[in-house]
């Protein structure tokens, strides 16, 4: 199973060190207040922001997203619509777009294949689309969300890395993706989630991260994950 390795990271001049790991099966959430360290640290995780420490895949270090990219630790950005879906393409283009490679045969690319790949991720994360030639606007904010994970995961990544997944969707599709994250984590992924709802973060993880300062204010597992002393945390007040 994957291991990441997360040594002496500092998100900030002057801001305290950070160690941790997350391994195949489990799912880290990150959590505090906005602006506190926690989307820094996710980013630093895909390769996106430099800064001081290290991090390593199963022994391959991680300092830019071309080296995240190939260790096979995929990034899902907030905000799909200015930096994930491609508005002007189809919905089976925008699944396809990052890994047209895995349908080519010789010299061409296999339109069966690709339209092969794509309907085996529709029926996982039960997207509901017309036609996949349709425009991705055409579909709601959660089913283009739905798209986008589908993408991702046709990468077969090893981490995936979840900057507030269910931000602006239904509670239908909330809880598909749910359903989705826990079976990852049980075929062996390892999974890092953050969340802006406490909640989310508590039904779903088995672990949490709480930032503050742009330093890891407490780290919970079990019985001492609760809505209050996440919030605690946050402020900076013990629970």
């Amino acid at each position: 199973m994957p291991d990441l390795s997360i040594r002496d990271l500092s998100l900030r001049p002057g801001a305290a060190s950070l160690s941790t790991s997350v391994r195949g099966g489990e799912i880290l959430g990150l959590a505090g207040l906005d602006g506190h360290g926690q989307d820094v640290f996710l980013r630093v995780l895909a390769g996106l922001e430099r800064t001081a420490g290290r991090v390593e895949l199963d022994g391959a270090r991680i300092a830019s997203f071309t080296e995240a990219e190939r260790n096979a630790v995929v990034y899902v950005p907030r905000d799909r619509r200015t930096t994930g879906i491609f508005p002007g393409l189809s919905i089976l283009d925008n699944f396809a777009i990052a890994t047209a490679g895995q349908d080519r045969r010789g010299p061409f690319i296999s339109a069966r294949a690709r339209r092969a790949r794509y309907d085996h991720w529709k029926e996982r994360l039960k997207i509901v689309a017309p036609s996949p030639e349709a425009p991705i606007t055409a579909l709601s904010g959660g089913n283009q969300q739905k798209v986008l994970l589908a993408r991702a995961l046709a990468r077969d990544p090893k981490v995936l890395l979840l900057n507030d997944p269910t931000r602006g969707v239904d509670v239908a599709t909330r809880h598909v993706l749910y359903d989705l994250f826990r079976d990852l984590a049980a075929e062996g992924m390892a999974l890092v989630i953050l969340s802006s709802e406490i909640e989310e973060i508590l039904v779903l993880c088995h672990r949490v991260l709480v930032f503050r300062d742009h330093a890891l204010a407490a780290e919970m597992t079990g019985d001492a994950m609760r809505t209050e002393t996440v919030i605690a945390a946050m402020f900076g007040r013990a629970a």
